[in-house]
Parts: structure tokens; sequence; C-alpha cells
């Protein structure tokens, strides 16, 4: 007896299709229920999304976070990098990764803020730390630009009584890319989270002390770029470190300070 050949049956796919659209339909009614006291959003909202930033507090302070490099660590492969974040606060101190599976992110000492929040005290260990290391070689800024790409965009709502909190906080996933204009030398990329614009600024380049060329620049370099990082009045700024290599096209490091 021969054997018909198998035909797929025309309704499977519509079948499919018509369960998708139930399970869409019952996760849709599911949010519905579970949000059925909430305010509907009002125009205002979404207009004011779209077009303003809206303050998050009434009163921002003078200032931001900003970053410096204390030194390179030669024998340990890192550079150290301090934090500071205004006020009475105590500085956060990081180490940035200069080889190995760390390469370019940057990780907070917490061993330092575990026994011992006193600022002075903290203030003094830095005081020490920096005699030990290398110093970084300021570089011309102009020999780098800065791009930028918005990877993910979201918007938060604070909150609060005020009228600031009917609109929401827009958050941006932003990724920057550090590249020198000439076409050759070391460049490298981070992702950071920019909040309510996604403006950035290459501030400086410092060359480190391995390796320097007879041009006085190096094949590993450290770049300080200025971003709008923290969401307090209509946005103040915030560092952070890129490192560039020659052999490595960066790395991708969300976040780890912010």
């Amino acid at each position: 007896m021969g054997m018909s050949a198998v035909h797929p049956d025309p309704k499977a796919p519509a079948t499919l299709m018509a369960l998708a659209r139930m399970r869409r339909t019952q996760r849709a009614l599911a949010h519905a229920y579970l949000h059925r006291n909430a305010p509907l959003p009002t125009l205002r909202s979404s207009l004011g999304y779209m077009t303003t930033t809206t303050r998050v507090t009434e009163d921002a302070p003078a200032g931001g976070h900003r970053m410096t490099v204390l030194g390179v660590a030669r024998f340990e492969g890192v550079a150290y990098v301090v934090e500071e974040i205004g006020g009475d606060n105590a500085p956060v101190v990081y180490r940035l990764y200069l080889r190995g599976p760390r390469q370019g992110h940057l990780v907070p000492l917490q061993a330092w803020y575990e026994h011992s929040e006193d600022v002075a005290e903290l203030r003094a260990r830095i005081a020490a730390l920096a005699p030990t290391l290398e110093p970084v070689l300021p570089a011309a800024s102009e020999a780098w630009m800065l791009s930028t790409r918005i990877v993910q965009r979201r918007a938060l709502r604070i909150a609060g009584p005020g009228a600031s909190s009917e609109l929401p906080i827009r958050k941006f996933a932003l990724q920057l890319v550090v590249e020198p204009v000439r076409g050759s030398g070391p460049s490298g990329r981070s992702t950071v989270t920019a909040f309510l614009t996604p403006h950035a600024q290459l501030a400086e380049v410092w060359s480190l002390p391995d390796r320097p060329d007879a041009d006085g620049s190096s094949d590993v370099a450290l770049a300080r770029v200025t971003f709008t990082g923290i969401p307090c009045g209509t946005g103040l700024a915030k560092d952070t470190i890129v490192l560039l290599t020659a052999g490595l096209y960066g790395v991708d490091d969300p976040d780890s300070p912010d």
C-alpha cells in the first residue's frame, strides 16, 4: 500500500494566532484589574513626558558628583578613582581595573566603609594612598571625540505631594563611546544611567604612565565623561571614568557606580 503525502492542517496557524490573542487579552484584563483604582494618565502627563523636563525636588544642591583619578597602582593593575558627592558626605573610592576579567569596570572599595564611616578617617586613608601611586598624565581632550547612543529609555514616577509628581521622570541607558579623532589610538565605551536629558560631555583625558609613546601619548588612557546622572532639581551632573585601550574596544559597564 502506498503512503500518501501528509499535508499540514491549514487551520493550525490561525489556531495559534487565536490562542496568542486570547492570552494577550487575558494578561491585559488581569493588568487592568490589578490597577483598577489607579488614576488614568492625563494628556498633560503625556505631553509633559515628551516635551518637558520636570523637577524632582524644589531645592537642588549646588553641584553634582565629581570624579578624579588619584593615580595608578602598576602591580595591582588598577587606577584609583575618588568621587566627591558634595557636602559633608564621605567621598567614594573606586578601583578601575586596567586588565583582567574586570577590565574597564569601576568597583567601589567596600572594605573601607564596612568598619568605619568617619569622613576624616577616610580622607586620611586617601591622603596616605596617593603618594604610593603613579600619577596620570594630562592629555589633550581635543584628540578624542565622544559619541552617545540611547540604548533604552524609560520613565519613572516620583510619588509626592507636589505638582511635579504628576509628571514622569525620564531615564535613559546611555552608551558612551570615546574614540580618537584621527582614527588611531586608544578608544573605549561604557553604559551609564542618565536622567531627564541624555546629554554628555567629554571633560578630561589622561594617558597612563605605562609604555608612553614618543609624542607623550600612550596606548592606554582614561577619559572623564560628565552626564546628567542625578535626578535632582532639573538634573545634576555626574562623572564616570572610561578606560581607553588600543587592543580592546572598551567594555560595557552598566552603571557600576550609579
